[in-house]
């Protein structure tokens, strides 16, 4: 395969602290199986690119980590899913306080029809936080984390619907910074946005992803290549259900999978 220049010239360290991981998983809705035998550890601190053909149980996959699938009548999760080596679907597990530590961020951006000041102050007052001063200082933290600060500072009190689409998605993205995750999920959080806004969401994971943990789920094989520090293909079987074909750094799934699935894949042969 031809040598990507931007994969030659990323930094290759990687974390070797796990933060997430995956031991044979297999996800059931009713019936039908979604998901097969997915086996793989997340580096703390980087990101993760999942990626694969439409109907691979990505979005799934994702959605693992911070049991969102538990919302789906008849979901069933089989295996063991851990945070930091604990398993995130023990009974004790407070679902709650599990979406505090691994926040998501959705395809589309879905903030809520109030100002931009109660989008973010959102997750800290249900978390307890009534503190005026405590909650200016969140959101102002927040905001800068989310590189829009500058952008809204002068619109704190209007409607967060106003913002531009591109906008509206760093309001998101702030919006679970503000609670203190230690995971950030994103399920194509650029495939609404115009070339610029998808720049400047990809800087800022870039830049987030040296404090958080993020795991990313996209169909834009240069926005995979450009961003994450691994990658994990999935490819659906002969019975539909989604299996992890290869997984590891994305400078080696790039430019030397190990996988002739894979390198199709990637090349655009198929999906």
């Amino acid at each position: 395969m031809k040598m990507n220049s931007e994969l030659l010239n990323k930094n290759t360290a990687i974390n070797n602290n796990v933060k997430l991981s995956t031991k044979g998983v297999d996800l059931y809705y009713g019936s039908f199986q979604a998901l097969r035998n997915i086996t793989l550890d997340i580096p703390e601190c980087a990101i993760t690119a999942i990626i694969g053909p439409s109907g691979c149980g990505k979005s799934s996959f994702l959605r693992i980590f911070n049991r969102m699938n538990d919302l789906i009548t008849g979901a069933k999760v089989e295996g063991l899913v851990e945070l930091t080596g604990i398993n995130i679907y023990d009974r004790s597990i407070d679902v709650v306080e599990l979406r505090k530590r691994v926040g998501m961020v959705f395809q589309k951006p879905n903030p809520f029809p109030m100002s931009v000041f109660e989008n973010v102050a959102f997750g800290p007052r249900r978390h307890g936080t009534n503190n005026l001063g405590e909650l200016e200082d969140t959101i102002e933290r927040s905001l800068h984390q989310a590189a829009l600060w500058n952008e809204v500072k002068d619109k704190l009190g209007q409607s967060a619907l106003s913002l531009s689409g591109g906008q509206q998605q760093r309001l998101c993205i702030a919006r679970v910074l503000a609670v203190e995750p230690e995971v950030i999920l994103m399920d194509e959080p650029c495939s609404a946005l115009d070339p610029v806004a998808t720049l400047k969401i990809e800087d800022l994971m870039r830049s987030l992803a040296e404090n958080y943990t993020i795991v990313i789920v996209t169909h834009n094989m240069q926005q995979a290549a450009r961003v994450s520090d691994m990658a994990a293909f999935l490819m659906m079987e002969e019975d539909r259900a989604g299996a992890l074909v290869e997984y590891g750094p994305t400078s080696q799934i790039f430019t030397n999978p190990k996988d002739k699935r894979t390198e199709d894949y990637i090349t655009g042969r198929f999906g």
